[in-house]
């Protein structure tokens, strides 16, 4: 017994040499490891972006629509040639400790990784310029632990062989700056035709928020305005970093900057594939995009592409001549899948007279009448029919004003609405299955007013519109077009009609592979009921009534589809700024916006310039597919109300004596 404790001291003494044994052995694995870990050539930058570089396919995966790294343009320039102001932009907005620490800053780290674990937030900034530079000429893009200890590793060891101005000169010279654009020689002639060292300071300020995102800050696509925050942002670091004083701050913060127009590059579908590298550089980072070599099958259908930016050319160009309709944007989705199978965001991407490069089927706009099928979806869902008989008559909704649109003493700040119709008429009683077929908006109004605002928020939202999202801005005008959203989301979301009540929300992705070929992503269908299937039979049988809507659009209009039986609803806003076509079967939906960027009125509406765009277009879909028939509503239900099943004791014609006010006599 008394021998145990000399055993066990020298058991304990036994396992510290093995495990200091151990330790030098590992020690000696990890100083054998750093060693072998080379920094990356800097010289062939041209051909490492072209070997990890991002390709983009049509749903084929034959038919390349851009490749990330196509005709690289870049010109290596030396410190001297690289303006003070475009240094200490990117210093400030990337790294402001850049000259202070040696590689590396351990506090970042910790935030970017540790406390980054422990909160489950995504910690922004982690990276030195250094880093940064070191990243971008690695050829793997993947977040492992090892990979990550490389980068800080191979960070120092530049630091200790280059300075910093050499450091940063070589960051500068291969950050991106969107597109085939690499480098700040290139990016200052591309954006404002100038050489670094004239950069303004809000130029500067400009180019240095780039390459954070070059494709969601692109001064070219819909995110200006955030382009804008950032570039205030760079030059409230760089007075937070006294490299600038107050006055150059706001002199800068209020300069009036223009941007070259965009050249063009060697792309297809243009609009859709800048659509496609927002989506991947949102879920994989610019890292990823730029250097991953990723593979990505898209579910564009190439063919149909060519030929619907053939008619969105051809057809923007007699709306302009004849209706001061200059531009136009159509999307086409599979209501069965959700996939996109067109997007042409203007009549030509590359006419900056028209703002081309500008994606308008992504861009809010106000829908007009093509937002009525939701209201009465929401109708039909509360129990009214197509039946159902409302009053269009002149219709004063504000209780504070009189029947002719006037306020009430006591309401002198009354906002009164009296709704009038396209051509100022009304009709009388009407069903709501001709006052939808024929677009009449006092019916609308009427019908809007009945099912309540916030429900047909929620149905809109329901079927996949993202905009309109606070009840208390809308009146009942919303059901005119008094809201704003997209022509992407409204072709999908009616898209639901055309599927029965399912909801396939909108796919732009079949598939996604690493440079080594692992699937990252795949097409997932995740459909979901929305509306019961026979609401969607009543609507695409309104919408499809060619008789019924015949008073408004004349027989055999653009709206028919000879040989097929095909719903569609047009709008048009105020003043002709916006004109819409929507229509559908149970194979294809095809939405058409024609209208101005900057607002200015056109001469017609709907039908007349919207309408046979989506006529060439979903004709050209429909040429060899067979035809398609919807299915039929169900009968009337014969136990509901009567005044629901458009039952009413009204139509005679009555006299009445112009003196006593009475009713006339026969004598």
């Amino acid at each position: 017994m008394k021998k145990q404790p000399f055993k066990f001291s020298k058991l304990f003494k036994n396992i510290v040499f093995v495990g200091f044994g151990l330790g030098i052995i590992l020690a000696g694995v990890l100083v054998v490891w750093i060693s072998t870990l080379k920094l990356p050539d800097f010289k062939l930058f041209t051909e490492r972006k072209i070997e990890s570089s991002t390709k983009i396919y049509d749903r084929t995966g034959k038919i390349l629509l851009y490749d990330v790294h196509q005709n690289i343009k870049r010109t290596v320039i030396p410190y001297e040639q690289i303006g003070t102001n475009i240094k200490n932009a990117t210093v400030a907005i990337e790294d402001g400790e850049f000259y202070q620490h040696k590689g590396i800053r351990i506090t970042s780290i910790i935030r970017a990784t540790i406390w980054a674990k422990l909160t489950g937030k995504k910690i922004q900034g982690g990276s030195t310029i250094t880093q940064q530079l070191i990243k971008n000429t690695l050829l793997t893009s993947d977040r492992s632990v090892s990979r990550k200890i490389k980068e800080w590793i191979l960070a120092t060891k530049l630091e200790k062989i280059m300075s910093k101005d050499d450091i940063l000169t070589l960051y500068l010279n291969e950050a991106p700056y969107g597109g085939n654009i690499y480098g700040i020689e290139e990016a200052s002639k591309a954006f404002f035709d100038k050489e670094p060292l004239a950069l303004s300071m809000a130029e500067s300020a400009y180019l240095a928020a780039i390459p954070n995102g070059p494709t969601y800050y692109s001064p070219y696509r819909k995110n200006k305005d955030k382009l804008d925050e950032r570039k205030n942002l760079v030059l409230k670091r760089m007075l937070d970093l006294k490299f600038i004083d107050e006055k150059a701050y706001n002199e800068a913060k209020n300069e009036v900057v223009v941007f070259q127009p965009e050249k063009p590059i060697n792309i297809a579908a243009p609009h859709f594939v800048f659509f496609i590298k927002d989506y991947l550089e949102n879920r994989y980072g610019i890292n990823a995009l730029e250097n991953g070599g990723m593979k990505v099958i898209t579910t564009l259908d190439y063919d149909l592409q060519k030929k619907a930016e053939a008619v969105a050319q051809e057809q923007a160009v007699i709306n302009e001549k004849s209706w001061n309709g200059k531009n136009t944007g159509i999307v086409v989705i599979d209501p069965k899948t959700g996939q996109i199978l067109s997007m042409v965001g203007s009549r030509n991407y590359f006419d900056k007279t028209i703002d081309g490069n500008f994606n308008v089927t992504t861009a809010k706009r106000q829908p007009g009448s093509s937002f009525k099928p939701f209201i009465y979806a929401k109708a039909f869902e509360k129990g009214y029919t197509d039946e159902t008989t409302l009053f269009d008559v002149k219709t004063e909704f504000n209780a504070s004003c009189d029947p002719t649109g006037k306020p009430l003493p006591g309401s002198p700040n009354a906002s009164c609405y009296t709704p009038s119709n396209y051509d100022d008429n009304f009709r009388g009683p009407m069903t709501l299955r001709a006052a939808l077929a024929q677009s009449i908006n006092v019916v609308a109004v009427k019908l809007l007013y009945l099912v309540g605002i916030k429900d047909a928020l929620k149905m809109a939202s329901d079927l996949g519109i993202t905009t309109l999202t606070d009840p208390t801005r809308y009146g009942l005008s919303l059901v005119i077009g008094g809201g704003e959203t997209t022509l992407l989301e409204m072709t999908s979301a009616y898209s639901v009609f055309a599927a029965g009540g399912m909801r396939h929300p909108y796919k732009s992705i079949l598939s996604v592979e690493d440079a080594d070929g692992n699937l990252l992503e795949s097409y997932e269908d995740k459909p979901y009921q929305v509306l019961n299937g026979n609401i969607t039979n009543i609507l695409s049988s309104i919408m499809s009534d060619e008789k019924s809507r015949i008073p408004t659009f004349g027989a055999n209009s653009v709206l028919n589809i000879p040989g097929h039986e095909v719903a569609v609803k047009t709008g048009t806003t105020n003043n002709n700024k916006d004109a819409w076509t929507i229509g559908y079967t149970p194979s294809v939906v095809v939405g058409v916006w024609v209208g101005n960027n900057e607002n200015t009125p056109m001469k017609k509406g709907g039908a007349a310039l919207a309408g046979p765009i989506w006529n060439k277009v979903i004709s050209e879909y429909l040429k060899d597919k067979p035809a398609e028939f919807f299915e039929k509503p169900e009968p009337i239900n014969t136990s509901i109300p009567p005044i629901l099943r458009g039952f009413w004791q009204g139509g005679e014609t009555f006299i009445t004596d112009s003196i006593s006010g009475g009713l006339a006599t026969i004598y």
